[in-house]
């Protein structure tokens, strides 16, 4: 499990491929000293495995299925990737539950900063079918990074963005177009699971709702 709090910005030093299995390598230093052969870790918001480790970076298999269903089909080398190792049990819990396992590729609008202002605003289309998991002041995790809804009107979202999260992670590389990843709130989607379990019992209930929890 993740946060969604990014510890490193790294960079695709290469993509290749054999027998059709794709291969991304990514230098970095902060994160090296804690990952080793097999451990997980998020890369712009996607659960990989390391499977290949050097002094200056680590390599990770990529399934098809994962090139076709998240951005990684934009990367190319030189290309900056936001990295996260999971979390410690005993660690601080900073953002929200981020596990690394992409909803949908949403596509980048704008990344500019706020008139007479140090913040900036990122606005990005989204899937429609995940616009029901997404609500104002609601977590949604852009390329990794847990952020927070400022407002979504149809299937446009924006985001507030203050300069720290702008310097330590890989939106300041985004132009529109972009491809980005997107993982909604979990819980949202157990409440989606909960509530229609109850729509097949019969009518909800203010009472039903105590009962599952809400």
């Amino acid at each position: 499990m993740f946060t969604g709090i990014i510890e490193e910005v790294g960079r695709v030093s290469a993509i290749t491929t054999t027998r059709n299995q794709r291969r991304v390598t990514i230098s970095c230093a902060k994160i090296l000293p804690e990952l080793k052969v097999g451990d997980s870790v998020s890369v712009s918001g996607v659960c990989l495995t390391a499977v290949e480790m050097s002094a200056e970076s680590f390599s990770a298999d990529l399934a098809q299925e994962t090139w076709r269903r998240t951005s990684f089909a934009r990367l190319k080398k030189g290309a900056l990737v936001n990295l996260e190792l999971p979390m410690r049990a005993t660690g601080r819990f900073d953002g929200h539950v981020v596990q690394g396992h992409v909803d949908g590729v949403g596509a980048v609008i704008s990344f500019a900063p706020v008139t007479d202002g140090n913040d900036y605003v990122l606005v990005i289309n989204v899937p429609s079918e995940l616009t029901r998991y997404v609500v104002s002041k609601g977590s949604l995790a852009i390329e990794g990074i847990s952020l927070t809804v400022a407002a979504i009107e149809g299937i446009e979202v924006r985001v507030a963005i203050i300069p720290h999260t702008a310097e330590i992670t890989n939106l300041s590389s985004l132009k529109a177009g972009d491809s980005v990843n997107l993982e909604v709130d979990v819980v949202a989607k157990y409440v989606e699971k909960m509530i229609g379990g109850l729509k097949t019992a019969g009518s909800i209930t203010v009472e039903k709702l105590v009962r599952a929890g809400f």
